[in-house]
């Protein structure tokens, strides 16, 4: 299994999830986070682990499309898009925004999307964290899988599990392949910070419970020899442990 790390950047997100690109901006206020969806290429497919915000760069491209390149990948190339949850920064990169209307970026994968998280965002009307320009579209795509169990099996080589935490049905993966784990615990465990302080943070649903996850997390990576993959993280990417 190969892990591809597609870094849109550094950010400062406001308490409007307004982003900010720190390259550019060094003195914007906010919190501090990457956006680094993660491509998990295995011998049956080429999986996207969760999307992005669909940051472009200075002459307009897509930079989840401009790694690809640099990669030999193209975006059609993707057979499967595993969504841990639906706040824009998370999803935003599943569609570019043209003068007719909203394009897939990845036409050929299969998304998969939790339907009760789906629920919840739709509750949740004025709620920054969430671009329902684009969910609302995303949502007809035709291609998307509904996901309505609490764990299962993908297929044989990709785990789901619905464990709330940062949102009320978020949704981690594990990607294993010849004895080689990935793990993705996505707003649970976004930075390795995470797994040094025991915090309940006040951002997330239920703070408490995902700290709890992070603890049993941890536990398993040791034992296991997880690739833990950190999608806000600063500095890192990954984490082999």
């Amino acid at each position: 299994m190969k892990i591809v790390t597609l870094k849109e950047g550094n950010f400062a997100a406001d308490k409007q999830k307004n982003f900010t690109l720190l390259d550019k901006h060094p003195e914007a206020k906010g919190i501090k986070i990457s956006i680094q969806p993660f491509l998990a290429i295995t011998k049956n497919d080429y999986i996207l682990i969760d999307a992005g915000f669909g940051w472009k760069n200075d002459n307009g491209k897509l930079v989840i499309k401009e790694i690809l390149e640099s990669e030999n990948i193209k975006p059609d190339q993707i057979t499967k898009v595993l969504l841990s949850h639906l706040h824009k920064d998370h999803i935003n990169g599943t569609l570019v925004k043209t003068e007719n209307g909203f394009e897939p970026v990845f036409p050929n994968a299969e998304i998969y999307i939790q339907k009760r998280e789906l629920d919840f965002a739709f509750e949740s009307r004025g709620n920054p964290s969430f671009d329902f320009e684009v969910l609302e579209s995303l949502i007809q795509l035709p291609n998307i899988i509904w996901m309505n169990d609490d764990y299962g099996n993908i297929n044989d080589e990709i785990y789901y599990e619905v464990v709330g935490g940062h949102s009320p049905f978020m949704q981690v993966f594990k990607i294993t392949e010849d004895r080689e784990t990935a793990f993705y615990g996505a707003d649970n465990l976004p930075q390795e910070s995470y797994l040094k302080y025991h915090l309940a943070y006040k951002s997330d649903f239920d703070g408490k419970k995902a700290m709890q996850l992070r603890i049993k997390w941890y536990e398993e990576a040791l034992e296991n020899h997880w690739k833990v993959l950190l999608y806000h993280d600063l500095e890192k990417s990954i984490i082999q442990f």
